[in-house]
């Protein structure tokens, strides 16, 4: 073994005067042994760990082995002595209760119970309750679920707040809470039995052992009211009470006219008339269209059970203080009576049924096997609407003013063409005039007449002269002139193609002869020839010194 030894440490000094390079490294051929050092063995049938004290090949483990007393020396040995504070980690973000807890609300199940004095069939009521916790601010509420027809005020039995818990001062905390005890809130006990399953998770995540569930009890006084379960037998005949579990909110609709043509001013008027098979009652309401000139009263008929014959009782009957009942007439309407193309008469009236909706016809296909359901025509032909005649012109105003009233009941300012007035705005014909008068007087007279080409209207200003005799002036606000003999109702008025040189206008009753015009009117005139006379044209070119058009052709020929 000496020799081994001696050897080993040779080859390792060898190894380790070479450079750890490629080709200097070699293995050593003194080890034989490569297994793992045995680390576990037994002791009176227990495992017991043994501390490896050589490797893989048998080589000594560089490990310095520590007594106990050195163990227990570096366990109670400080490190902040030797190598100074740790760094501190960065504190965590702040997070208030009221972020952290918001709508978190712990929910407990639990009862209280009321004693009854005044009662001998019961001596206290079992009332049970919820619980709620709100975390993010430590306040409580109680609530107690409504029960139907309990004739007790229930719903919310303390508001949501803080409750105290005893006179020094201090308030419930979710941490006094637990399965199967008692809290006491404004004098009244609670006893928790349950919780939901957030409220078990938060309080066992807090290290609060729950207790095991209970059972809210029984109230008994609710407990001997209770009924058994209602069992009905259908009885040979018809049961009211499944008519009503079966045919509730089923009616059946028909659509029907009242024909009252034969009577003063009567009519063909639409109603549609409703059957509740739930109690065999009818109703009959109106159909009102726009402008059918009815009041607008929705029903004929109220709901209720008619009779085919309501005059088939006897005559001792007291009919005016008492109603029909099913003890005087025992022939009512019921479905089997009422179809598509029959007339049923109700209260004198004759009411024509000639269409039903589709709920209506699926309930005759099923009860009554009747699978036609033609429509009856009832409109007929329209009738000739008389052709509206507008009234002779009454003078009054324009004519366009009085026909407004004729075509709508508001009468509205007639439309202007608004494209033509922009396009002539401004633009003014301007002819000089003398009278045409069998008075002396008006021999001298003189005037202006201005014709706008934007609305058609002539105006007749007469300018003073001096020693006339005459007021000069306005003669004629601006209207628009008919021409002599034409209708009042069709009227014509004066055009530029009429204002020619010395012709004769009438305005009025009053006639006038057309003496000379501006420059201005000849050139419009000339743009706009397509639609003006040439004897016009001609005789305002002669008039400013122009040739005629037929002597302008002659000398270009």
């Amino acid at each position: 073994q000496a020799v081994t030894c001696s050897n080993q440490v040779n080859f390792l000094l060898i190894i380790m005067a070479l450079p750890f390079l490629p080709g200097n490294s070699f293995s050593d051929p003194t080890k034989t042994k490569f297994h793992v050092s045995h680390t576990l063995t037994y002791k009176n049938g227990y495992s017991v760990p043994k501390r490896p004290v050589r490797g893989i090949g048998g080589d000594q483990i560089p490990v310095s082995q520590l007594t106990e007393a050195e163990l227990d020396q570096l366990a109670h040995t400080k490190p902040t002595l030797t190598y100074g504070q740790a760094s501190q980690p960065p504190p965590e973000d702040f997070v208030p209760a009221h972020v952290a807890f918001d709508k978190k609300v712990l929910l407990f199940d639990g009862f209280f119970k009321q004693t009854v004095h005044e009662s001998s069939d019961e001596y206290y009521r079992v009332r049970p309750v919820k619980i709620y916790y709100y975390l993010e601010d430590d306040s409580v509420s109680v609530v107690e679920p409504v029960q139907t027809n309990s004739g007790i005020p229930q719903g919310k039995l303390i508001k949501r707040q803080r409750l105290p818990k005893n006179d020094l001062g201090d308030f419930w905390h979710w941490k006094d809470l637990n399965l199967g005890v008692c809290v006491t809130f404004y004098g009244k006990t609670f006893h928790i039995c349950r919780c939901d399953q957030f409220t078990q998770e938060f309080l066992e995540s807090e290290g609060i052992l729950l207790n095991d569930p209970q059972l809210i009890p029984v109230d008994p006084y609710l407990q001997n009211r209770r009924q058994p379960e209602y069992k009905h037998v259908t009885p040979s005949s018809y049961d009211k009470l499944k008519q009503f579990l079966t045919m509730d909110r089923k009616v059946l609709r028909f659509f029907c006219v009242w024909d009252d043509r034969d009577s003063m001013f009567g009519e063909m008027r639409p109603y549609i008339m409703h059957y509740f098979l739930v109690d065999n009652s009818m109703e009959i309401r109106e159909v009102h269209e726009p402008n059918d000139g009815h009041d607008p009263f929705p029903v004929l008929l109220r709901r209720q059970k008619l009779p085919k014959d309501r005059y088939a009782v006897k005559e001792s009957f007291p009919s005016c203080v008492l109603e029909l009942s099913e003890h005087e007439i025992q022939d009512w309407f019921s479905p089997a009576h009422l179809s598509i193309g029959k007339t049923v008469f109700v209260n004198g009236r004759r009411f024509l049924i000639y269409d039903c909706d589709e709920f209506t016809k699926s309930f005759y296909r099923s009860v009554y096997n009747v699978t036609d359901f033609t429509p009856v025509e009832v409109r007929g032909p329209a009738a000739e609407l008389p052709k509206r005649q507008l009234p002779p012109y009454n003078g009054f105003g324009s004519l366009e003013d009085s026909m407004q009233s004729c075509l709508s009941l508001v009468p509205q300012p007639p439309k202007k063409d608004f494209l033509r007035m922009l396009e002539n705005d401004g633009k003014i014909l301007r002819f000089a005039a003398v009278m045409d008068s069998i008075h002396p007087e008006d021999a001298n007279r003189k005037f202006i007449i201005s014709y706008r080409l934007s609305d058609d209207m002539m105006q007749i200003y007469e300018p003073p002269q001096r020693n006339a005799g005459i007021l000069g002036g306005k003669f004629l606000e601006r209207t628009r002139v008919r021409k002599p003999g034409c209708p009042t109702d069709f009227p014509e008025f004066y055009t530029p193609a009429d204002l020619a040189i010395g012709a004769k206008v009438e305005i009025f009753k009053h006639k006038f002869i057309i003496t000379d015009a501006d420059e201005y009117v000849l050139k419009w005139m000339e743009s706009n020839s397509e639609w003006i006379p040439e004897a016009t044209l001609n005789s305002l070119r002669q008039k400013h010194g122009k040739q005629p058009a037929q002597d302008r052709e002659g000398q270009s020929d």
